[in-house]
């Protein structure tokens, strides 16, 4: 499956995490274009219809949202995790960017 970033903005930003960040996070996009919607937990959870999060754990905890938009995966938004809870901020934010995608 062909994974591309919803801007340059975000893939951008990822570049801008810790180094073992941005290899997890690498390995966890590499992932998904191969397993597509099949890739699941531990390594990408469903959080809404179409909003999704890849899971990246370690010293950083990055979660990574994306969904899916004409055959592909289309990463929207990600953020560095510092509560147990995902912030409702962050998922707004992804859906935001998801609803502008879809009013394309």
């Amino acid at each position: 499956m062909n994974v591309i970033f919803l801007d340059l903005k975000t893939k951008t930003q990822l570049f801008s995490l810790e180094k073992p960040s941005i290899s997890k996070s690498l390995k966890l996009i590499q992932l998904l274009r191969m397993f597509g919607n099949k890739l699941g937990m531990p390594y990408s959870k469903q959080i809404l219809h179409n909003l999704y999060e890849l899971r990246v754990r370690g010293s950083q905890e990055v979660r990574i949202f994306y969904c899916y938009h004409q055959n592909q995966a289309v990463v929207v938004h990600f953020f560095v995790k510092k509560s147990q809870k995902t912030p409702q901020k962050e998922i707004k934010t992804a859906l935001a960017r998801i609803s502008i995608l879809t009013n394309i």
